[in-house]
């Protein structure tokens, strides 16, 4: 099990605290049929496959994916399938499989957490979100123009910050499409700033190749140095010891590992006992009047 930070169980109990959902977390749903949503580089694979491209945008694809470079490999499905047929695969890959929450979700839910930010454009979070709290929890995404005002209501919110699957061309998939994300809807990237700078970060599920993420964190190591961390969750032996060192000086973050043996139950079943301190904390606080 995981041995939880003292001072992130405070952070989150005294609602200081986001949680980051990256794509990991959505792979623990699944479908009627036994199926899991695709990852990044398996959804990619298997456009790469498709009838649809010829042999050498075939080999053109999986080159880059073998370099694990996903935002060129992206760019370049979406290109040679066409727009309209690559949205239709997304819808195909991610929404049409009717996955359904996971027990993570539930205890994601329970962290109480008034802010939850996902680069995830599925709809399984917020559906569940939605299903709990009888349809209070607001959703948000990175275009939208009213965003400050329902930060600061103490409502819960969801911010997508890729968009999400109902609003295919406006979802951010490649290099060029973050680029014009950054410039278009600067002022959401300005919130991001304020956001990281004023609340503990819990990364789950998430990867250090996401350029919002690198873009984020490095801003916030470089201008407050001296600043308390992030928390980011990854399996065990993901990173070598020396590649953690670097990356927590570089980005003002501490690692928590687990094992990701029987499907990463071990960080479902921590999550679940993060829920009962962060709750045991919040009974302690609410008994001294700390707030």
């Amino acid at each position: 099990m995981i041995n939880w930070p003292e001072i992130l169980i405070e952070d989150i109990a005294n609602r200081h605290s986001i949680v980051y959902l990256g794509s990991g977390v959505s792979h623990n749903s699944v479908n009627d049929a036994g199926e899991h949503p695709m990852t990044w580089k398996a959804f990619l694979e298997h456009g790469a496959s498709l009838n649809e491209l010829t042999s050498q945008q075939k080999k053109e694809i999986t080159k880059n994916i073998k370099k694990e470079d996903y935002l060129l490999s992206c760019e370049l499905l979406r290109t040679f399938l066409g727009e309209q047929n690559f949205y239709d695969l997304v819808g195909n890959c991610f929404r049409d499989p009717q996955f359904k929450s996971a027990e993570i979700h539930q205890h994601i839910f329970s962290l109480d957490t008034k802010i939850v930010v996902t680069p995830n454009f599925d709809q399984i979070y917020e559906g569940y979100a939605m299903r709990v709290s009888n349809n209070s929890v607001i959703t948000k995404n990175y275009y939208d123009n009213d965003l400050a005002h329902f930060i600061r209501r103490p409502q819960r919110l969801i911010l997508k910050l890729h968009g999400n699957i109902n609003t295919p061309n406006r979802m951010i998939f490649t290099q060029c499409d973050y680029a014009k994300a950054r410039t278009e809807h600067a002022d959401f990237y300005q919130l991001l700033n304020a956001l990281i700078s004023t609340q503990t970060f819990l990364f789950l599920g998430a990867g250090l190749n996401d350029p919002d993420i690198r873009l984020l964190l490095e801003n916030y190591a470089f201008q407050y140095q001296f600043s308390r961390c992030h928390y980011f969750v990854l399996p065990k032996k993901q990173l070598s010891y020396t590649e953690m060192h670097i990356h927590e000086k570089a980005l003002n973050v501490k690692f928590i590992t687990y094992s990701p043996n029987d499907n990463h139950r071990e960080l479902t079943e921590s999550l679940k006992e993060l829920v009962s301190l962060v709750e045991a904390k919040r009974t302690e606080i609410a008994g001294t009047l700390g707030w």
